[in-house]
């Protein structure tokens, strides 16, 4: 009989994983995994922020990460820099400095290991609910905003031209990214939260024919890889946070070698 503790560890990593899933498809076609991780790296300023203000944690961990993406969008019409000059420059500095802020507070105690690298066994009842809220709200705005957001994918100027603002489009997504960075931070740490985006997408890459069969199988991968993660994380007394990530990586080696032997064996039989 699993531990009450254990059950809603479990609930609130399938809760993100199929978040995660279909937002991280998107983080894939678009090519933006280093612009996710630099959201991600901006979450403990963030966090610091958000416990100097005396605000909620998570709020503080999407304004900042929203303030990021548009910096980085500023930054980017100026054209003084590349783009992935950018990123390393934003990323590195809003974690540098959400470090550098958490030092300075001295009368407030940090679990820093916990941030980085989350602790998903000590989530809540009320953590739950945000998590399963605010997932509910970001993937209502992915299937009403589907079509727009798929065409500005895969042509900016063809989803100009048939009125589909694609500069709204690259908007909404980002702050889907950051609510689900506020949303992952507490299950799988700053450090970890592109990986949760990345990797389960990037398995279902090569078992999904389409974009929507591939967001549904990212999330079922993002499902599958948070049970076994917890599973081996409770028999081996390993990290919760890293031992999800471990195991996603595992079925994305999984289903990348069945695409290799699928795809031997049609050119065989050609």
């Amino acid at each position: 009989m699993f531990d009450d503790f254990l059950v809603r560890a479990l609930v609130a990593g399938l809760g993100l994983a199929i978040t995660a899933g279909p937002l991280g498809c998107f983080v894939i076609w678009r090519r933006m995994s280093y612009f996710g991780d630099t959201m991600a790296h901006s979450a403990l300023l963030g966090v610091a922020l958000a416990f100097l203000l005396d605000i909620n944690l998570m709020l503080g961990v999407f304004c900042v990460a929203i303030i990021v993406s548009l910096s980085l969008i500023a930054l980017q019409s100026r054209k003084a820099v590349s783009t992935d000059a950018l990123l390393g420059i934003l990323s590195h500095s809003a974690l540098a400095l959400g470090l550098v802020l958490v030092a300075f507070m001295t009368w407030v105690r940090f679990d820093l290991m916990g941030l980085l690298f989350g602790d998903i066994l000590s989530v809540s009842h009320s953590d739950l609910l945000l998590i399963f809220g605010g997932g509910a709200a970001v993937l209502g705005i992915i299937v009403a905003m589907w079509r727009p957001l798929l065409a500005a994918t895969v042509n900016n100027d063809l989803a100009a031209a048939e009125g589909l603002k694609p500069e709204t489009s690259q908007l909404v997504l980002m702050l889907l990214m950051a609510c689900v960075i506020a949303i992952a931070m507490k299950i799988v740490g700053i450090l970890l939260i592109t990986a949760m985006l990345i990797i389960p997408a990037a398995t279902a890459r090569w078992l999904s024919a389409t974009p929507e069969g591939m967001a549904a199988v990212a999330s079922i991968a993002g499902m599958i890889s948070v049970s076994l993660g917890l599973w081996g994380s409770v028999q081996f007394d390993s990290p919760s946070g890293p031992s999800i990530v471990v195991a996603a990586l595992l079925l994305f080696l999984a289903a990348m070698a069945a695409g290799h032997i699928k795809h031997g064996w049609l050119a065989g039989r050609k």
